[in-house]
């Protein structure tokens, strides 16, 4: 599975956050309070939904499935007027990533396991500190196989 590279322009999202870990993951509570209110959202850009990452400088070297990181439930926005009760906005930085696209229909294994630990050692590219993340479709259903996920790799 190759992916493709691009390098994206500053993105301003806005959305809700949340601390958390691999052990204490609150991916689903926090797409659950998000996604009913995410038409609350003025100026949306895309269709696409951010399932964002932030993962501090040392996650990857020390890496434990109890470190904590920051995800967003988020959508990219042209502008920020006003914010939603309880949402914030994020500056997404510029950069180069690895994209790779993926179907839920055709998961075998870990994707994230291939990447860290045999694309990227592979490549001629390293592991760049920017935040990491997947964009999925509107229309996202927990159990829809059909539904595509691109996966957002930030590399130099």
């Amino acid at each position: 599975m190759q992916p493709r590279i691009e390098i994206i322009t500053e993105k301003t999202l806005v959305g809700i956050s949340e601390s958390m870990s691999l052990v204490a993951n609150k991916t689903f509570n926090l797409f659950s309070t998000f996604m009913p209110r995410r038409k609350e959202i003025a100026n949306r850009t895309q269709v696409g939904i951010f399932d964002l990452k932030i993962y501090p400088a040392s996650y990857f070297i020390n890496f434990s499935p109890t470190n904590s990181f920051t995800k967003w439930a988020a959508v990219e926005v042209s502008e920020v007027d006003t914010l939603p009760a309880e949402m914030n906005s994020f500056i997404l930085p510029a950069g180069k990533y690895a994209v790779f696209n993926q179907k839920r229909s055709t998961k075998q294994g870990n994707i994230f396991e291939y990447i860290f630990t045999t694309w990227l050692p592979n490549s001629d590219y390293q592991l760049d500190n920017r935040p990491h993340f997947d964009i999925l479709e509107e229309k996202d259903k927990k159990n829809d196989l059909d539904i595509e996920e691109e996966i957002w790799i930030p590399i130099k």
